[in-house]
């Protein structure tokens, strides 16, 4: 896979690619063990990122500074992708999914205040 099978325009073919991928790699007949694993991931994720963000800012008084806003950055793009190869481990639908909710979402919160 290229740089350019990652961009916007393929972005749930790769989601659909990295799950493939993943399962490839899994002992069969694990489904659902496998699901809460990867909904799990996200929890590790999270905590990366909170690591980045804590190492950016410098607030470990024995470690300093360790980790750039870039890191930061990267890390928020792992807690994404991670989420949307879990979502898609849910559902094969997960794009229809994805987009519902996100347009409910927006709805929500971006409607006009009164």
């Amino acid at each position: 896979m290229t740089d350019s099978a990652a961009e916007a325009d393929d972005l749930w073919t790769t989601v659909d690619a990295l799950h493939t991928w993943l399962d490839s790699g899994r002992p069969a007949g694990r489904g659902h063990e496998t699901l809460l694993l990867r909904i799990l991931k996200l929890s590790e994720e999270v905590g990366e990122t909170a690591q980045a963000v804590i190492g950016a800012t410098g607030q470990n008084p024995r470690k300093g500074t360790t980790h750039t806003w870039e890191q930061v950055q990267a890390e928020l793009c792992d807690v994404a992708i991670t989420a949307l190869v879990a979502l898609r481990a849910l559902t094969p639908e997960a794009e229809d999914v994805f987009l519902h909710h996100l347009t409910r979402v927006a709805r929500r919160s971006l409607r006009p205040q009164s």
